[in-house]
């Protein structure tokens, strides 16, 4: 049975869906909600990768090799197919499973050794286990958990040389930049210059990376496989504990079956909530049976909770939880949350499968309930959500 309310989402990014699903907004930028369109412009060989700090990449030396997301073109097709075998299911099934069982039955045991435990900490715990086991960070320093935090805050400031504030985020970067470096990426360089093994960072040598462009390769995949992963762990969680229906279906069912009620809930609520493309080259895109052409030099911000949303692609009700809904137009389980095209997510099975083996053991804790509902924070660049302070409980309640 799908979830009783026809509006399910937690996270209000204030999108007003209905609107024009292509048009040119005040700010000079195309917006782009419908989901045939906005798979067309991810899917575009005239769109390159815009925002998430491309504009700052750009500015680099060309003799450094840029961060995979930050590239387009032949290059990163070649990229891609070389290292697509660390993602395939099979591998993801073969040599990460295990990682992400004993990782979450050892987070298990810190809930139910305490009694309670935040669970955003426990989930990112889990999340770095198993990324780093992808990228090759294994012979970190301790302490690789508080690094990541404070290189992530949950608040940026502007980086700049024109203030004090800028000031202190350029200074405040640069000594995250190295922390990360110093205590996770050199070790791990050094044990593989000695020894290749299969991961990335071995992979990233045989190609003659240097050490800085390793770095911006796992700081890149650090953000896509630890932090957003740890925020859909905490928001699936928070549906469950508040859904009886939508728990029980999920306890009930098989593999598949459960993890097509977490694409449901990512469709729709995605991590990233917007993804930036610039235009190249001139874009045709369909509107109700018209061309819309968007000229070369353009920006385009994909509204991915509206795509999500789109009742031609998606079915009735959009924002009702319905697992398994019928879909349209070549639209998948998970809307566009993982991308698509070129720059479409590769760790969409690792972070699905993940998220599966920890929220089925910590729901088949006899007595878990959510203690502290999480407050809701946003980072306005990607338009994603940040949950922090859930407290989750076994045992009896309190006295009050």
């Amino acid at each position: 049975m799908p979830s009783d309310s026809t509006n399910a989402r937690k996270i209000d990014r204030g999108d007003a869906p209905g609107g024009c699903p292509i048009s040119r907004g005040a700010d000079g930028e195309w917006d782009v909600s419908g989901y045939a369109a906005a798979r067309a412009v991810l899917r575009s060989g005239s769109t390159v990768q815009a925002g998430l700090g491309v504009e700052t990449v750009e500015r680099m030396p060309g003799s450094i090799r840029r961060p995979v997301l930050y590239r387009d073109g032949p290059e990163h097709r070649e990229h891609r197919r070389q290292t697509a075998r660390f993602f395939t299911p099979r591998r993801v099934d073969e040599h990460y499973r295990g990682i992400m069982r004993r990782v979450t039955d050892a987070q298990i045991e810190k809930l139910q050794r305490n009694g309670r435990a935040d669970l955003s900490s426990l989930s990112f715990n889990l999340a770095i286990e198993v990324a780093t086991a992808v990228i090759g960070l294994t012979n970190s320093r301790p302490g690789i958990q508080g690094r990541l935090e404070r290189f992530f805050p949950a608040e940026f400031g502007k980086p700049g040389f024109t203030s004090l504030h800028g000031l202190y985020w350029v200074q405040r970067q640069a000594v995250n930049w190295l922390g990360i470096y110093l205590g996770d990426v050199r070790p791990a360089i050094k044990a593989r210059r000695a020894r290749r093994q299969d991961d990335l960072i071995s992979h990233l040598l045989d190609e003659g990376c240097s050490a800085a462009e390793i770095l911006g390769e796992c700081i890149t995949f650090a953000a896509a496989g630890m932090v957003t992963t740890r925020e859909f762990i905490n928001l699936a969680a928070w549906h469950l504990f508040t859904d009886d229906a939508l728990r029980e279906r999920y306890l009930a069912g098989d593999e598949p079956d459960r993890l097509a009620v977490l694409h449901e809930l990512l469709r729709l609520e995605p991590v990233v909530g917007h993804l930036r493309r610039r235009t190249t080259e001139p874009v045709e895109l369909e509107q109700d049976g018209e061309q819309v052409t968007i000229p070369a030099g353009e920006v385009i911000d994909i509204a991915v909770t509206e795509t999500n949303a789109d009742p031609a692609a998606v079915g009735a009700e959009p924002e009702r939880v319905c697992p398994g809904r019928s879909l349209s137009g070549g639209a998948v389980a998970s809307g566009l949350s993982f991308g698509d095209g070129p720059h479409k997510c590769p760790g969409a099975t690792v972070a699905i499968l993940e998220a599966d083996t920890f929220l089925t053991t910590l729901f088949a804790l006899p007595g878990i309930r959510m203690d502290t509902p999480p407050q809701v924070s946003m980072n306005e660049a990607i338009g994603g959500y940040e949950l922090r302070g859930m407290v989750v409980a076994i045992g009896s309640r309190p006295a009050a």
